[in-house]
């Protein structure tokens, strides 16, 4: 088992360097402001994310291709809140 501040580091990290620039931004975002409060299970499921691909992943929180079973729940409620967040701070700039 990784330690947990370890662990959570080495996500964040991987978070801010997906492939493109909006997609770094919203795991970034995600994970400065929810993974050090996040369950093991959440963290796993975060990782998890991280090892699919960027495009996917993207698509699947900004709701042009439905998400996978399982990758819903409280994890990508979080991004895709985050992501409509994003988008409307954009419009409005």
């Amino acid at each position: 088992m990784k330690d947990r501040d370890m662990w959570i580091k080495q996500l964040r990290y991987r978070a801010w360097r997906r492939g493109f620039r909006e997609h770094d931004f919203l795991m970034g975002t995600f994970a400065d402001q929810y993974l050090a409060e996040a369950s093991e299970a959440d963290l796993a499921l975060f990782e998890a994310l991280l090892d699919q691909a960027d495009w996917d992943v993207y698509y699947w929180i900004v709701g042009q291709v439905p998400v996978p079973e399982k990758f819903q729940g409280p994890v990508m409620d979080k991004l895709q809140a985050l992501s409509f967040t994003v988008e409307t701070i954009r419009q409005t700039s």
